[in-house]
């Protein structure tokens, strides 16, 4: 379900579950986390991360983690991010189509989001009685402020592409059949030879301690919303809305 190629010196990781909108899996985000850290010591100048067919990724399968440990789930998420900021090269995101909650939260650590104009941002947790991960309680304000990451997150509503970028999150929209291409060129311009961009990196990029810090917090938050019940009401909501 996920596919690696490396193309002009850039690892490339699709995910292949169009089916499923592309859903991650628990073994799903293992898998990228390890593909993640197989290519972001240096050998490959940088990764591009996008998905097949209609989404990015819809985000946490809630069909299979409805049964699972909400801590270990948000862990999961949380180990995404860490592995994304330890890389020593950049890591663009390819937002082929919709980003849903985890997946869209996941992106927000990325060096730059690039969409197409049928790229969309949707943060459903806080409708479903769920709590936020991978640190966005610390990277969604950082990209778009306070005021306006709360609303995001408590409207729970779609944005599309153009308000994304006016707001911030993607850094630029392309054609369709322009999106890879684009996002491996942003790669090559800023891994040319000579340049300082793993120094850059680990000057501008959020620290791993503050990261960390998010990670914990959230973690509160999911066991919060365990205990009370409403994540598993939330869920099964959800599992039975078109039964």
């Amino acid at each position: 379900m996920i596919d690696i190629t490396v193309r002009d010196e850039v690892a490339v990781i699709t995910l292949n579950r169009p089916e499923k909108l592309n859903a991650l899996t628990a073994g799903m985000r293992r898998d990228l986390a390890a593909a993640v850290r197989a290519h972001g010591d240096g050998s490959a100048r940088g990764i591009v991360v996008t998905g097949t067919g209609r989404a990015f990724s819809s985000g946490e399968d809630i069909n299979q983690a409805v049964d699972r440990s909400l801590l270990d789930e948000v862990e999961l998420f949380h180990d995404l991010t860490r592995a994304v900021l330890e890389t020593r090269v950049p890591v663009v995101a390819a937002v082929n189509g919709l980003a849903v909650g985890g997946a869209a939260e996941w992106t927000l650590c990325f060096d730059a989001r690039i969409g197409t104009p049928g790229a969309e941002y949707f943060w459903p947790e806080n409708h479903i009685g769920l709590s936020v991960s991978n640190a966005s309680s610390l990277l969604l304000t950082r990209l778009v402020g306070g005021g306006r990451a709360l609303r995001l997150v408590l409207d729970s509503s779609r944005i599309s592409a153009e308000e994304a970028q006016r707001l911030g999150i993607l850094d630029e929209i392309v054609a369709p059949d322009a999106l890879l291409d684009t996002a491996i060129g942003l790669v090559h311009r800023w891994t040319l030879p000579g340049t300082a961009t793993g120094v850059h990196l680990r000057l501008l990029r959020p620290s791993l301690e503050e990261v960390e810090r998010a990670f914990a917090a959230e973690t509160e938050a999911a066991k919060e919303v365990e205990g009370s019940g409403i994540a598993k009401a939330g869920m099964d909501r959800f599992v039975n809305r078109d039964r």
